[in-house]
């Protein structure tokens, strides 16, 4: 009986506490009495591993199964805000912080710094991603159910489809349903918007010929809109201002002068030369940060280029290819 209690001893999974203190971002201060919830990722998703609340001192501790594969997921819910840890295996459970903040449906300084459209034309199709950046350098998470954060457009031949996965500052992307407004053809997404950088990647088909008019317009307003096409691809339109060619995918960028646009393209899309030589583009050579692995994964070009475009702007690719004449400031600024 011995060897039996012992095996299922050594069997059972082992129980340790993972504790820590939910902060304010807001006030500076804990945050007492808000939901914790531990999630582990198990084989269908995430799973529900214990759930409590923090005390006067915006303290929690609660038990999890140290045995379990994967990484656990701390959130704490404020304001109808869901803010999410990860705690990998093997790192330290006690002793964590997990930073929450207070919600207004007021934008506040919350704002699209980046906005970038990747066109790839097909024989009787194209196929579009949309890149945002959303920086909020405030303390408050804007988040307003009922009007949504992200407004896009989505041409009618899209019937509605799309795929967007939302990522939110220090998270893994998740995936959001579009909800339909009152303006045609015009979508929103209710995903809050975090102080930090939050992103939303947008991966749709249209229909569309060779040569053709192509429309589309900015439903969210931002700071710098690019439309970007691939080596062997040719854009042409009005209200556009030529950026020039990123020379590593030798995608050809262009900068957006006004908030609707109307395009024709011609060509197909090449092989890059790094992607000839067998180069897989995991990294810019400057170490600029990449985003392709969190880019949906519809067709292979979309994210090395639009990745690696996306990142060489935010390290200051249009001071490199651009200098804004005083007619494109008073421009950007009656955007």
């Amino acid at each position: 009986m011995k060897w039996i209690f012992a095996l299922a001893l050594a069997s059972a999974p082992a129980w340790g506490a993972i504790s820590g203190m939910v902060l304010n971002g807001t006030t500076g201060q804990p945050q007492a009495n808000v939901p914790v919830i531990l999630m582990r990722m198990g084989a269908a998703g995430p799973e529900d591993a214990g759930q409590g609340k923090t005390d006067a001192q915006g303290k929690f501790t609660l038990n999890a199964e140290t045995s379990a594969q994967g990484p656990t997921l701390v959130r704490a819910i404020l304001d109808g805000v869901t803010y999410t840890k990860v705690v990998p295996p093997g790192t330290p459970s006690e002793g964590l912080t997990l930073e929450v903040y207070n919600a207004s449906k007021e934008k506040g300084p919350a704002k699209v710094s980046k906005h970038m459209i990747f066109f790839d034309p097909m024989p009787d199709a194209m196929k579009i991603s949309e890149a945002y950046l959303f920086t909020n350098d405030g303390k408050l998470t804007w988040n307003d159910p009922a009007e949504g954060t992200l407004h896009f457009y989505l041409p009618p031949s899209a019937a509605g489809k799309v795929r967007i996965d939302a990522t939110a500052p220090g998270s893994m992307p998740l995936q959001e349903a579009p909800i339909k407004t009152n303006k045609p053809d015009i979508y929103k997404v209710n995903f809050a918007v975090r102080p930090g950088e939050t992103r939303f990647d947008l991966s749709y088909s249209a229909a569309y010929k060779e040569g053709e008019t192509f429309s589309g317009k900015v439903a969210t307003s931002d700071d710098s809109t690019y439309l970007i096409v691939p080596k062997g691809v040719t854009l042409t339109g009005d209200n556009l201002n030529d950026m020039g060619v990123e020379p590593r995918t030798e995608a050809h960028i262009y900068g957006l002068k006004d908030s609707s646009y109307k395009i024709s393209l011609s060509g197909t899309a090449q092989p890059s030369a790094a992607e000839a030589g067998g180069d897989s583009g995991s990294g810019s050579q400057d170490g600029a940060p990449q985003i392709q692995e969190m880019m949906p994964r519809l067709y292979t070009k979309v994210g090395p280029i639009l990745g690696l475009a996306f990142g060489i702007l935010a390290l200051g690719f249009v001071l490199l290819y651009r200098t804004p004449s005083a007619k494109e400031s008073h421009d950007s600024g009656h955007r």
